[in-house]
């Protein structure tokens, strides 16, 4: 197997588990808060279709389904059983336009200009090849559609790699988070131009493992506590700023 097939393989299973587990896993990502801020950023329109890439559990793509009634969603994710899950509630709940599609973690199973706008909450990095990735987000874009980025970023002064390091103790695939300046610069390098963006926070429990503990060794100190880490309960919690970045497609 290829790296980016090994770092797909990984990710499935780890979040086949975790979706598995459901409430842990909700606790670790579900934030109303940081939720209803998004709905009300992006820049939503009647008859639009929507892709929520990484979509996981559906967090997102429920929500933007339930409050614009009147356009198109549809999630993409390499699971396979949470997807199932997902179009079961879909159907239970009478959500007529949101649904699910799985595909190989590299190539969207979309024609070009399929969508308005795509989305992307937590998941990008664990993308292995995101270059790839991108190109593929412009390609089923419409011209001037919009792209919207909200995933965890490194402290600024966390340089040498620690908090990618500790979130790669838990076997899901992890790559890397990424500053504010590298999204911009990537997605510049692919066809987009920045719109707007604001800033949030995350703060989640992980089981304790004594593996965090030796990477919180490997680091200064300085850099170690400015993700207010915390021990309870059997639980390591951390807190992570997150950038939430709206992108213009600018070329075709």
């Amino acid at each position: 197997m290829t790296y980016c097939e090994d770092s797909i393989s990984a990710a499935k299973q780890g979040f086949e588990a975790a979706f598995a587990e459901r409430t842990f896993y909700n606790r670790q990502t579900q934030d109303s808060t940081h939720l209803g801020a998004i709905l009300d950023f992006l820049p939503v329109k009647s008859g639009m279709r929507l892709l929520d890439l990484g979509t996981g559990c559906g967090y997102l793509a429920f929500a933007l389904a339930k409050k614009y009634t009147d356009i198109s969603v549809i999630g993409l994710d390499i699971t396979d059983k949470a997807l199932e899950d997902n179009r079961k509630r879909a159907e239970h709940e009478r959500l007529g336009n949101v649904s699910f599609v799985s595909y190989n973690g590299i190539t969207f199973p979309f024609d070009s200009k399929s969508f308005d706008i795509v989305v992307s909450r937590y998941a990008l990095h664990h993308f292995p090849d995101i270059n790839k990735s991108l190109s593929e987000v412009n390609r089923v874009l419409t011209y001037e559609g919009s792209f919207f980025i909200s995933d965890p970023s490194p402290n600024d002064n966390d340089t040498k790699g620690f908090v990618d390091g500790f979130m790669q103790v838990k076997p899901d695939g992890h790559i890397k988070f990424r500053t504010f300046a590298e999204w911009k610069a990537l997605c510049e390098n692919k066809g987009f131009r920045l719109a707007d963006f604001f800033m949030s926070s995350i703060r989640f429990p992980r089981r304790h493992e004594e593996a965090y503990e030796a990477v919180m060794q490997k680091h200064p100190q300085e850099i170690v506590s400015g993700y207010m880490i915390e021990t309870k309960g059997g639980e390591i919690f951390i807190t992570e700023q997150v950038n939430n970045m709206l992108f213009l497609k600018s070329t075709e």
